[in-house]
């Protein structure tokens, strides 16, 4: 235990070294922006605030977190793209609301996904797909023979849930009756009451799946979720569709290499930071996963193909 507490902190102490490396070797003329696409109060500007709060520690450079609200991201992607190219500034969205609309009005975006540096990622808000603990089913095979022969309402709080089982009532020949809410609090609600056979969530059915009153039928994800590593995706059981929402840093395109890789350096140490993992585990009950610049810039070209196919484009 000792052997590792040390590995770790010496890991912490070398990312806090890199950035500070890369700070003597570029460091913003002013102020640095980092700009939250959502208002006040969510959690995507929970993570944005406390990622700037630790980068600004870490590094000495001023970072000034602001929301910049408008159509999940729109708004403030939009402003990067179209600034000056000088590292002043990073914006932190969520990939969905993005890719939806690269992919259903590319033509009304003043922006597409050569507009942005990426730089990585916070975490992913982990999507489940859940039943009541005595529904009788325990997958999306199970799920989808009982919607062939009742009624089959399915909770959901966003678009790209209601299209992913759409996809599968395409590929299956079942039918679902599609119940919309503001969120998961209601969904988890209507589950428990027997109004709706299924439901999304994205962390509220945690302390309902430990009592042992809901069970959960797939990860909607790309990936298994970190609490659930029993449970297969939604590909894993057969249906080449998922519903990935990722936290994602990107600045202006042909932002100068040196700057670049010192805002990405100074990221991947704030985000690996107790502080952050802490805010970010308690927020979305997600560890933080960073993709890195490669990583995270593949995501979003794979996530518009998927988003396409999820809108059937």
């Amino acid at each position: 235990m000792k052997i590792t507490l040390k590995f770790k902190a010496l890991a912490a102490a070398s990312l806090v070294m890199l950035a500070s490396a890369a700070q003597a070797e570029w460091a913003p003329k002013g102020n640095i922006s980092l700009q939250i696409g959502f208002g006040a109060g969510g959690s995507t500007d929970t993570i944005g605030r406390v990622v700037a709060k630790v980068m600004k520690e870490q590094t000495g450079w001023n970072v000034i977190a602001e929301n910049k609200p408008g159509g999940g991201g729109i708004a403030m992607f939009t402003g990067i793209a179209n600034r000056p190219a000088d590292g002043s500034v990073i914006g932190l969205g969520v990939s969905m609301p993005i890719l939806v609309n690269l992919v259903n009005r590319p033509e009304k975006l003043k922006f597409n996904l050569d507009s942005f540096d990426y730089l990585g990622t916070a975490t992913r808000a982990q999507l489940a797909l859940i039943a009541r603990s005595d529904a009788p089913f325990d997958d999306v095979a199970g799920l989808v023979d009982y919607a062939k022969a009742n009624d089959a309402p399915v909770a959901f709080d966003a678009k790209p849930q209601e299209l992913a089982m759409r996809f599968v009532m395409a590929q299956s020949g079942a039918e679902f009756q599609f119940l919309s809410t503001k969120g998961g609090a209601e969904n988890a609600k209507l589950v428990l009451g027997g109004q709706a056979i299924a439901a999304f969530e994205a962390g509220e059915h945690i302390p309902f799946l430990e009592a042992g009153e809901i069970k959960m039928i797939a990860s909607m994800n790309n990936s298994r979720h970190n609490y659930a590593p029993d449970t297969p995706t939604l590909q894993e059981q057969g249906y080449d569709i998922y519903v990935d929402p990722v936290f994602f840093f990107a600045t202006t395109a042909g932002t100068p290499d040196d700057a670049r890789e010192a805002l990405t350096e100074a990221l991947a140490a704030a985000l690996e930071s107790d502080t952050v993992k802490d805010v970010v585990l308690n927020t979305l009950k997600s560890p933080i996963h960073n993709m890195g610049p490669d990583g995270t810039e593949n995501m979003m070209r794979d996530g518009v193909t998927n988003v396409g196919a999820l809108f059937a484009n």
